[in-house]
Formats: C-alpha cells, sequence, structure tokens
C-alpha cells in the first residue's frame, strides 16, 4: 500500500521525509518533487532497488537511470575524471536541470544497468530533494511516469501511472518546469583538444545557454 504525504503541511512533510528515508533504505521507491518533474527514486547502491526501478517505469537495463547528487563533492566521488569545462557547467548551471554523462568510478559498487562505464549525474535544485539527498546519498532517478507516457509535473500523475510499485509519493505540489525535463550533455570528451559537448537531450538549459558557458567549446 503506498503512502501520500502533502508536504505542504508540515507534520505530513516530517513524516514523509522520514518515511522516504525508511523505504530507500529498505529498497523500496520514492517519489518525490524535483525544479524539473516528478522523479520515483532508488538506492543507486542497491541493485534490486534499481531493478524495480527500471520495472516500474517498463524499462530494461539497457536504459539506466540517472544519478542525483546533494553537492559537487559527491560529482568527484564517482565521476572518474571532472575536466576543468565541466566545472564550469556545474559552477553555471547546478543546482539545477543538467545532467551530465562522465565516465563513471571503477570502484563503484553498484550495478545501475548497462552504463558502458558512463554515470549521468545531477543535483537538482529543490530543497526538499536535496535534504533527502544529504542524508541519504546518491540516488537512481528517473522520471515518474511510465515509459511513452508525459512525466508528471504533479505527485498525482505520478500515482496514476506507478501505483503500489512506489511505497511512499511525497506531493510538494506542481514544479515549475512546465513539463520540461533536465537537459542532458555527455561531457566524455572534455578535457582534449577540440572536444565537443554532445546534447543528449534539450531540455530546460538550452543550446544557446550550453555554448555562451562554453565559448571554446564546440556544443552540438
Amino acid at each position: 500500500m503506498s503512502n501520500v504525504y502533502d508536504c505542504a503541511q508540515p507534520q505530513e512533510l516530517l513524516a514523509g521525509t522520514r518515511a522516504a528515508r525508511a523505504a530507500l533504505k529498505k529498497g523500496e521507491l520514492v517519489v518525490l518533487p524535483t525544479d524539473t518533474v516528478y522523479g520515483v527514486a532508488a538506492d543507486a547502491f542497491n541493485a534490486d532497488a534499481v531493478i524495480r526501478l527500471l520495472a516500474a517505469k517498463g524499462r530494461t537495463r539497457q536504459s539506466p537511470p540517472p544519478v542525483l547528487v546533494p553537492n559537487t563533492q559527491t560529482l568527484h566521488a564517482l565521476a572518474d575524471s571532472v575536466p576543468t569545462e565541466v566545472e564550469i557547467l556545474v559552477e553555471k548551471f547546478w543546482p539545477g536541470p543538467l545532467t551530465i554523462v562522465l565516465p563513471a568510478q571503477p570502484s563503484l559498487q553498484w550495478d545501475l544497468g548497462e552504463t558502458g562505464g558512463t554515470v549521468a549525474l545531477r543535483m537538482p535544485e529543490h530543497p526538499l530533494t536535496l535534504e533527502i539527498l544529504r542524508e541519504t546519498g546518491p540516488l537512481a532517478v528517473s522520471s515518474a511516469n511510465r515509459t511513452g507516457e508525459p512525466a508528471p509535473t504533479v505527485a498525482a500523475k505520478a500515482v496514476e501511472m506507478l501505483g503500489n510499485k512506489v511505497s511512499v509519493y511525497l506531493d510538494s505540489g506542481e514544479t515549475s518546469s512546465d513539463g520540461l525535463a533536465s537537459t542532458i550533455v555527455d561531457a566524455r570528451e572534455l578535457g582534449a583538444a577540440n572536444a565537443t559537448l554532445r546534447v543528449l537531450r534539450v531540455g530546460a538549459v538550452s543550446l544557446n545557454d550550453l555554448q555562451s558557458a562554453l565559448p571554446a567549446v564546440n556544443v552540438e
């Protein structure tokens, strides 16, 4: 049985965050708000929980989820290398709607799916989710919808699509993104001469925004 918490009410906010932390610790799924859309979260270091996340969305291991982090220090802990250009992107766009794909630390004891040795990282700009991330550590998080359906900007839509596959829903009202997901960039080439920042998905951060932040880099 799922529990939905209205985080506009102080008592429910406290109960909801406690329930969310407990559910994640047990390998269960939690829906939480971000600055883009609602996301469904699992403990990134619990392979069974990640499998549950993919199954809830109707995805396979060939579509590994991004990982949300609470701060830039965690970026350095999870990525094998962080080029100067990525530091510039992080300074400008984090916390915010930019997901950055980098080589993963080879020593990481996790299984997110068929990642090809990469990890997609983002620090969201939402105080509730950042608070949870600071307490739980990195979370595997994907939009809280069934694959092929619109990503939800209200918790009720996530409940409709995911139902009892999720243990805890944290309802923090409508997100501010108008349904725009994060922009995803592949930054693995950065740091080399004539490097290209490859844009895998255009979302809330535009191509012009990226080019302005890195004028010496090819953005495509």
